[in-house]
């Protein structure tokens, strides 16, 4: 529906019609929003109300709980989603191969457990401890000719003109220009 605006307070009024209109618009949406959420959710609240009526889930609850919480907020580097995909496929083609399904359901569901504990961290300081321990420790001796080469470094040769700093070759330059530079 368009409208002839021929002067400001029809250009006003219209505006004002379409505030409006996009308000209404807005509270169709997030009601249609809130509906399809209900909706969407219906059949978890009819299980957690069949569940609930079920005596002795709240210890399982728990137990799960406790299990799940220690995997920290869900953010797990590279290394630890490796280990938590790669440790159930090693673990089925060899060690349970030829086990039962309960048997299976425990020990891979202690594997994942397990897994989460993994991470770069762990096994970066587990390796520089393996490294740490196989590294010869220097000697003396070394530590030694290493001070020496050092101190004859240091000593500039006789043909040499003195060493000046950066400070001092500008000290009386009020331009910056070192005294010693090429200039022309």
């Amino acid at each position: 529906m368009r409208i002839k605006i021929s002067n400001i307070t029809d250009l006003q009024t219209e505006i004002a019609r379409l505030k409006i209109e996009k308000k209404e618009h807005e509270q169709f949406l997030v009601n249609q929003y809130q509906l399809l959420k209900h909706k969407v959710e219906a059949p978890a609240r009819i299980f957690n109300m069949v569940v609930s009526n079920v005596p002795g889930v709240d210890m399982v609850k728990g137990l799960v709980s406790g299990i799940t919480s220690k995997k920290g907020s869900g953010k797990s580097d590279w290394l630890t989603k490796t280990v938590q995909l790669a440790l159930p496929l090693v673990l089925n083609r060899t060690l349970l191969k030829n086990a039962s399904w309960l048997k299976k359901g425990l020990v891979l569901f202690a594997s994942e457990t397990a897994a989460r504990e993994v991470n770069q961290t762990t096994v970066s300081s587990v390796i520089d401890k393996i490294t740490s321990f196989i590294k010869p420790k220097k000697k003396k001796k070394k530590e030694k000719l290493a001070d020496a080469e050092v101190v004859t470094a240091q000593v500039a040769p006789p043909q040499h003109p003195p060493m000046i700093t950066a400070e001092e070759s500008v000290q009386d330059n009020i331009y910056g220009i070192p005294k010693d530079s090429e200039t022309y």
